[in-house]
C-alpha cells in the first residue's frame, strides 16, 4: 500500500466519522481539503478528468440523499465530506495544469 492510498483512506475515515457525527474533529474540513490536495498531486494524467467530474457530481448529488428516511441526513453529510476531498484534488489538478500551461 502506498502513501497516497493511505491518505485517501484516512480522508475517507474522517469523512465517515464527521458524517455520522460520531466524533467532533476540529478542522475536519481543512484536513479533508489537505488530503484532497495530496490525492490530486498523485493523480495520474489519465484520471484527472474523472476526478474533476466526480468532485462536481458528489457536490451536486449529496443533498439528494437527505430524502432517504432515517439515514439520509447521515449519508448526505458523509458524501458532502467526501466531496470536500474530491474538490481539493480537483482544485490542485486544475491549478497544476494551469501552471504547466502558463510557465515560460
Amino acid at each position: 500500500m502506498n502513501t497516497d492510498k493511505i491518505v485517501g483512506y484516512i480522508g475517507l475515515l474522517i469523512a465517515i466519522l464527521v458524517g455520522i457525527e460520531l466524533v467532533a474533529i476540529p478542522y475536519a474540513a481543512l484536513l479533508l481539503l489537505i488530503a484532497g490536495f495530496f490525492l490530486g498531486y498523485f493523480t495520474p494524467s489519465e484520471a484527472q478528468v474523472r476526478v474533476i467530474i466526480s468532485s462536481i457530481a458528489l457536490t451536486m448529488f449529496a443533498p439528494v440523499l437527505a430524502e432517504i428516511p432515517e439515514i439520509g441526513i447521515y449519508l448526505q453529510d458523509i458524501v458532502a465530506s467526501i466531496s470536500i476531498s474530491a474538490q481539493g484534488a480537483a482544485l490542485l489538478i486544475i491549478m497544476r495544469n494551469l501552471y504547466i500551461r502558463l510557465k515560460p
